[in-house]
């Protein structure tokens, strides 16, 4: 039997991070992450930043206190984080070498299907995951319909709602 959706949600709109420098984010999220500035609405009185990508918007907020933010140097797995699935874990792994940001390697196993994982932060300590678990079953603990994590096809996903708004 399928839960309920008392609140009627559609899908995962954003994130919000507060920055201790929205531009560096900006940076970090547009050119390690990939994601696509997108407009802001000008009727905001704080500086931060709307960028998009694979289907999940990414709100910067700038810190009106920066010196004061508390920062994590050490990454733990088991810590907050956000999670992307990626096509080679490989290549994410050789591109995070060469942009010399730090990072932990995990691994996850269940019922013989294995889940490579990579942890790091953004410029203020928010940890990333990248994994490949496409293959790791979704089983609902109540219900008998299981699926496979695989993502949608986001570049499907993604480039209309892009340019859709890169036209606005």
């Amino acid at each position: 039997m399928m839960k309920s959706n008392p609140l009627h949600l559609k899908s995962l709109n954003h994130i919000s991070f507060v920055c201790r420098s929205a531009e560096e984010s900006i940076n970090f999220y547009e050119n390690v992450l990939g994601f696509v500035p997108i407009r802001r609405p000008g009727s905001f009185d704080f500086d931060g930043a709307w960028l998009f990508g694979f289907g999940v918007g990414i709100h910067l907020l700038q810190s009106e206190d920066p010196e004061n933010m508390p920062k994590k140097t050490e990454i733990n797995p088991k810590d907050n984080h956000i999670s992307f699935q990626c096509e080679s874990m490989g290549a994410v792994e050789k591109k995070l070498k060469e942009m010399e940001i730090d990072y932990v390697r995990a691994k996850v196993e269940e019922g013989g299907i294995e889940v490579d994982q990579l942890f790091f932060h953004d410029p203020d300590g928010f940890m990333i995951e990248i994994c490949n678990c496409d293959s790791l079953p979704v089983i609902p603990l109540a219900g008998e319909v299981a699926r496979a994590c695989s993502r949608v096809n986001s570049l499907q996903m993604l480039q209309p709602r892009v340019k859709q708004v890169l036209q606005q």
